[in-house]
């Protein structure tokens, strides 16, 4: 199906003025892909039609945000980067009273888990708290049930001890029905909410901001939108994370961080 851009301009107008959601600073290529992909998916005959489930049918629209917001994730993905987190950067954390840390754009769990497991194995989860919001509902559903297939824990696993865990990993989730889940001394620790980067704002002070592989999908103004929810939601001497083709470079809030010299990791100076 052909779908012209002004087409999809109408369509992310429907959907901020009926339900709220702005979807127009999104990377207009990468929506065009999925919004393509889903007309073909659900059959649709024409982009009219498609437009008008999605601006009268709410339960569709469910299924139009699942499509459109990406929620590619993994556990300990790139085990180098959570090694520097477990190695450099929660001991900084382990000195504070309390640790909040936000997991932005979170999808499913998989990393907050992955921060969870190693707070509790530096003995620090009692006295922390993680946040994880999404705009997405229907993935902090998988966030609050902390299950996950259970094919996937091998890989979980290697990264795990690739990343520097030295427990047997199973020990973390009990399995069933190919199904893992992960142990509830991890989950009392995570608060989950809906949270849009485009158009809330700031909730708490963090000592550490996760929000890897998220910004590359918003255009340059809402990069720089969310970068300075970032550094007004970050007390001082905090961290933001990001993922490896994202960077605080040339953003205005670049002058007030230092970053880390292997990992996509800025300290904040003041």
């Amino acid at each position: 199906m052909m779908i012209e851009d002004e087409e999809i301009d109408l369509l992310l107008n429907d959907v901020f003025e009926i339900y709220g959601y702005d979807f127009t600073s999104y990377s207009r290529a990468s929506l065009k892909r999925r919004i393509i992909r889903l007309c073909a998916l659900d059959k649709f005959p024409s982009f009219a039609e498609f437009r008008f489930r999605v601006r009268t049918k709410e339960d569709y629209l469910k299924r139009f945000i699942e499509e459109i917001t990406v929620n590619v994730t993994e556990m300990f993905r790139d085990p180098s980067f959570y090694k520097v987190l477990r190695t450099e950067i929660l001991p900084i954390l382990g000195t504070k009273p309390f640790i909040r840390i936000w997991h932005a754009g979170c999808s499913t769990g998989e990393e907050v888990f992955s921060m969870a497991i190693m707070l509790q194995e530096a003995d620090l989860l009692k006295k922390s708290l993680l946040y994880a919001t999404d705009l997405n509902p229907s993935v902090l559903e998988k966030v609050r049930k902390g299950i996950f297939p259970l094919n996937q824990m091998k890989q979980y696993s290697e990264s795990y001890i690739a990343s520097g865990g030295t427990k047997d990993f199973s020990t973390y989730y009990t399995a069933n029905y190919g199904q893992a889940k992960l142990n509830e001394d991890l989950s009392e620790k995570i608060i989950i909410s809906t949270h849009n980067l485009v158009s809330d704002g700031s909730f708490n002070e963090f000592d550490l901001i996760l929000c890897r592989n998220v910004l590359i999908y918003f255009d340059k103004d809402l990069q720089e939108r969310a970068l300075k929810l970032f550094d007004e939601s970050l007390g001082p001497l905090g961290f933001i994370a990001l993922g490896s083709k994202e960077t605080l470079k040339f953003s205005t809030i670049q002058p007030r961080f230092k970053q880390l010299e292997r990992e996509k990791i800025w300290k904040k100076l003041i």
